[in-house]
């Protein structure tokens, strides 16, 4: 099992940018595909973004394409989201996701098994 701790979430501006982070340990996260979800209150979770275990294989929800890039450093056992152009409906609270992946296995699959705590994005209008 890994651990998955998020940072980087607050208060922004729509319009604006925030990265987040997702700091992984009690594993080295290279055969780990990663993922970012998000639940808006009310909603159902949603996924984000996922970023496969050498970084070459991506995935985005469409409500997020073109604005978000997901990427990772490996050495570093982290994570990031990249968010840009952020709306309103953005906010949400943010989960990191880590999956153990040592074969090909579609970005697309939402099924994930270790997840973080949530860090908080509330843009406003």
């Amino acid at each position: 099992q890994v651990q998955l701790v998020e940072s980087g979430g607050g208060l922004v501006q729509a319009g604006g940018s925030l990265r987040l982070s997702c700091a992984a340990s009690g594993r080295t996260i290279s055969s780990y595909d990663m993922g970012w979800f998000r639940q808006a209150a009310g909603k159902e979770r949603e996924y984000v973004a996922g970023v496969n275990g050498n970084g070459g294989r991506t995935y985005y929800g469409d409500s997020v394409k073109g604005r978000f890039t997901i990427s990772r450093d490996n050495a570093k056992n982290t994570v990031y989201l990249q968010m840009n152009s952020l709306k309103p409906e953005d906010t949400a609270v943010y989960y990191c996701a880590a999956r153990f992946a040592p074969v090909f296995r579609s970005m697309r699959d939402n099924a994930y098994n270790d997840w973080g705590q949530g860090t908080q994005v509330t843009v406003s209008s």
